[in-house]
C-alpha cells in the first residue's frame, strides 16, 4: 500500500498529515496528487462523496501556492455554506506548518466586509459558494482576473442546484491560462459542457465506475402505503437501535414536519432546512456531531455540507426526482471506508424509479419487508441485555444497593431477569400489537418474508459492531466459516452486539454444526434461529432453541410513552429544530 510519503508532498504538509493521523492515502488521492505535483494539466475527476476529494486536490493547491503573495492565487467553487466552512477548515488544518498561507472563506449569510477585509490583508486562497463570489465579484471585492488555479468541487451539485449559469459566469472572469481542476459524483450533460468549454484536454481520473454509487454502501427499499410513510420510518428506527441517519425529505415543509413528529413521538431528531437561521442550522448541527441527534431530517441542499463519517443509515422518505441526487444522498454513509445502509421508503406505484436507479448507480436494490411489531420486540430485548451487559458500574449506587435489595427480596435470579425485561418488552410489545402490519406489494409478511421462495431461515449471532463487524466484513466473514457461497447468506442485519443474517433451509443444518462450539478471541460464539415473525421457516428437525417471552407485564399506558401515538420510550431527550 502506497504512503503519503511518497505522493511526492513536502515536509510541511506531511507533518501537517502526521497531526491529523492520516494512515494511507484514499484511491483518489493516490491517483490525483502525483499527478497535480508533476503536470500543468486542467483535471475531471468523478468519485463519490466520502472518498477524500478534499485532500487530494487540497494537498496539491497548498504545494502550489506562493504563500509570500499577498494575491489570490486558487479559487475553490462549492455549492453551499456548510461545504465552503468544511474545506476551508480542513485546508487550514493541511496548512498548519505552512508559514503565512492565508483562506478566505466567501459565502452568504456573513458580513460581506469582513470577508473582503480579509481578501485585503492577503488570503492567497478563496473557497467561495456562487452567490456571493458572484456578488463580491460585480462590487469589485474580489479580483479572481488573475488566478492561477480554479477548483470546482461537487460540480454536479451545483448545477442541481440551479448555479449553471453563475458558474459559467465566473469563470469567464477567470484567465484563460489558469489550471482548472472539476471533482464530480456524476457527470450529466451540464458538467461536460463546462469541461468542454474552460478546460483544455483534461486529464480525467475515475475512481469507481462513472456514474456508479460505492460499493461500501448496501441499497434497499421498502414498500408501504402512501399514508403508512411516516409509521414504516418509525418501525425502521426501532428495528436499528443504534441508528445515526440523514432521512431526506424533497421540500423545507415536509423536512419539518417529519422531525417535529418525530420529536415529539420520543426520539431524537432534528430539522436541516434553508428556512432555519445560520444559527439554529449550527446547534443542529453541533448536536448531531456529538450524537444528540440520531435523526436528522434534512433536504437535500442543506445536506451538502455534513461533514459526519460515522453515518449508519441514510433513510430517504421521499425519493428525490434527479437520480444523481440519490448518489448524493446515498454518499453519506460507508465514508472512510466504513460501510453503510441507504433506505428507500416507496409506494407501489415509484417501483420504476427503483429500475432506473439500479441502472444509473450499477447496484442492486434489495426489497424488504417493514419489520413486523414482534421482530422489533426481539431486536429491543436484546439490545437492552447488552446494554445491561457492557454498562461499567458506577461505584455511587453502592450505598443504595441494601435498599434495592430489600425492595427486591424474595425474588430469584430467572424471575428478577424476567422482570426487568418484560418491562421493556411490555412496552413495545403493548404499542405495537395495536398495530396492523405495513408491509405492501410483492414482499409478504410472515414466514417467508427473507426469501423469495418462502424457504428461509433467520438466524441470531452474538456478535455485532463491537467486534468490529459490520454488514458487508459479517457476511464475508460468516460465508468463510460457513463454507458458503455468497448468494447463499443474506439479510445480513448488525446491531451493537448481535446481528441476524439468513440462510435457505438447506444450509440451517450446517449453519448450526460449523459455529457449535466456536471461539472468537476467547468468547463463545452463540447462533440460534430466531422465530420472531418474517424470521423465516425453521428447517424440519431443526433443534435452535425457542424463545419465550413473558408478555404478561402490564397492558396499560408506558409511563414514558408519547401522548401522541407515538413510539415507548424510556426518556425523551430535548429535540432540535
Amino acid at each position: 500500500m502506497i504512503s503519503f510519503q511518497k505522493l511526492g508532498l513536502e515536509p510541511t504538509l506531511l507533518q501537517a498529515i502526521s497531526d491529523l493521523g492520516f494512515k494511507q492515502p484514499s484511491e483518489i488521492q493516490q491517483k490525483v496528487i502525483p499527478m497535480l505535483l508533476t503536470e500543468t494539466t486542467d483535471l475531471v475527476a468523478l468519485a463519490q462523496t466520502g472518498t477524500g476529494k478534499t485532500a487530494a486536490f487540497g494537498f496539491p493547491l497548498l504545494q502550489s501556492i506562493d504563500a509570500r503573495s499577498r494575491s489570490v492565487q486558487g479559487l475553490i467553487l462549492t455549492p453551499t455554506r456548510e461545504l465552503c466552512l468544511q474545506i476551508s477548515n480542513e485546508l487550514r488544518l493541511y496548512a498548519k506548518y505552512v508559514k503565512g498561507l492565508k483562506i478566505v472563506s466567501v459565502y452568504g449569510g456573513a458580513s460581506i466586509s469582513e470577508q473582503a477585509k480579509t481578501i485585503r490583508s492577503g488570503a492567497q486562497i478563496a473557497v467561495a459558494t456562487p452567490g456571493r463570489l458572484k456578488d463580491m465579484i460585480e462590487r469589485k471585492l474580489l479580483d479572481i482576473s488573475k488566478i492561477e488555479y480554479c477548483i470546482l468541487d461537487e460540480a454536479d451539485e451545483m448545477l442541481n442546484m440551479g448555479f449553471y449559469d453563475d458558474i459559467m459566469n465566473i469563470l469567464s472572469y477567470t484567465p484563460k491560462n489558469k489550471l482548472t481542476w472539476l471533482f464530480s459524483a456524476t457527470m450529466p450533460s451540464e458538467v461536460e459542457a463546462i469541461a468542454r468549454k474552460f478546460m483544455m484536454n483534461p486529464a480525467q481520473i475515475t475512481v469507481g465506475a462513472r456514474n456508479t454509487g460505492i460499493d461500501t454502501v448496501r441499497h434497499e427499499y421498502y414498500v408501504v402505503g402512501g399514508r403508512d410513510r411516516y409509521e414504516a420510518l418509525k418501525r425502521l428506527a426501532d428495528a436499528n437501535p443504534g441508528i445515526f441517519s440523514v432521512v431526506f425529505c424533497r421540500t423545507k415543509r415536509d423536512t419539518q414536519k417529519v422531525a417535529e413528529k418525530l420529536i415529539g413521538d420520543g426520539y431524537n431528531a432534528g430539522a436541516l432546512h434553508g428556512d432555519l437561521s445560520q444559527n439554529q442550522r449550527d446547534l443542529v448541527m453541533g448536536a448531531f456531531r456529538k450524537n444528540q441527534i440520531q435523526l436528522l431530517v434534512a433536504t437535500d441542499v442543506a445536506a451538502r455540507g455534513i461533514d459526519v463519517d460515522d453515518i449508519t443509515h441514510v433513510i430517504n422518505y421521499q425519493l428525490p426526482d434527479e437520480i444523481e441526487t440519490y448518489t448524493h444522498r446515498s454518499g453519506r454513509t460507508g465514508r472512510a471506508g466504513k460501510s453503510g445502509v441507504s433506505m428507500v421508503i416507496i409506494t407501489r406505484s415509484e417501483h420504476g424509479k427503483i429500475k432506473r436507479i439500479e441502472k444509473k448507480i450499477n447496484q442492486k436494490f434489495e426489497e424488504k419487508p417493514i419489520p413486523s411489531g414482534l421482530e422489533i420486540c426481539e431486536i429491543q430485548l436484546y439490545h437492552l441485555a447488552n446494554r445491561i451487559k457492557n454498562t461499567e458500574i458506577d461505584e455511587a449506587i453502592t450505598g443504595f444497593l441494601p435498599a434495592i435489595a430489600d425492595v427486591l427480596e424474595g425474588l430469584d435470579r430467572n424471575e428478577l431477569i424476567k422482570k426487568i425485561f418484560t418491562v421493556e418488552f411490555s412496552r413495545y410489545y403493548s404499542y405495537y400489537q395495536k398495530k396492523r402490519e405495513l408491509n405492501s406489494g410483492s414482499v409478504k409478511s410472515g414466514a417467508g418474508d427473507y426469501s423469495s421462495n418462502g424457504d428461509s431461515v433467520r438466524f441470531f449471532i452474538n456478535l455485532g459492531e463491537r467486534d468490529g463487524f459490520d454488514w458487508k466484513s459479517l457476511k464475508d466473514f460468516l460465508k468463510k466459516k460457513l463454507n458458503l457461497e455468497r448468494d447463499d447468506l443474506y439479510k445480513v442485519d448488525v446491531k451493537d452486539s448481535f446481528s441476524f443474517f439468513n440462510t435457505d433451509s438447506a444450509f440451517s443444518g450446517q449453519v448450526v454444526e460449523s459455529l457449535a462450539s466456536f471461539k472468537l478471541d476467547g468468547r463463545t460464539i452463540k447462533v440460534e434461529i430466531s422465530n420472531a415473525p418474517g424470521s423465516g421457516r425453521r428447517s424440519k428437525g431443526q433443534k435452535g432453541r425457542k424463545r419465550n417471552y413473558d408478555a404478561s407485564g402490564p397492558k396499560k399506558r408506558s409511563r414514558g410513552k408519547s401522548k401522541k401515538s407515538g413510539r415507548p420510550k424510556n426518556k425523551q431527550k430535548k429535540g432540535f429544530y
